[in-house]
């Protein structure tokens, strides 16, 4: 999916970091872990990439009711939990979204195309 835009290597590098990690960090952190590769990046870069990035479908912008944006390199529809403690995210898999989808659908009459799920409490390591 990334030729079907003008490459840059900040772009790719970006995008290989999110997919390679299940953290769903901040841009901050991308721009941590980036920096390491290309020396040179700036932080607005980072921010543009991301913004792209999430636009074109090849990531998922988290906006959680926390301070930052968190940034998921899982394009596919699944869950979330957020820590409401330690503000940790973690993947949630629950029954194929097609079939809640379709549940809504035909309930409502309206079409559906997405939907985001979240579910918020305390985490394993919390909860000690």
């Amino acid at each position: 999916m990334i030729n079907e835009y003008r490459y840059s290597k900040q772009r790719q590098i970006i995008l290989e970091m999110l997919k390679n990690t299940t953290s769903h960090p901040t841009a901050e952190k991308v721009y941590e872990q980036a920096k390491k590769q290309m020396p040179h990046l700036s932080l607005g870069t980072v921010y543009r990439n991301l913004r792209f990035l999430a636009e074109k479908g090849e990531i998922q912008e988290l906006s959680l009711g926390t301070s930052f944006s968190r940034y998921d390199g899982n394009s596919a529809n699944h869950g979330h939990f957020i820590c409401q403690s330690c503000e940790r995210v973690l993947d949630i898999e629950y029954p194929p979204l097609g079939e809640v989808n379709e549940m809504v659908a035909r309930n409502t009459g309206l079409k559906v195309l997405s939907h985001k799920l979240a579910f918020y409490g305390l985490c394993l390591d919390c909860q000690t």
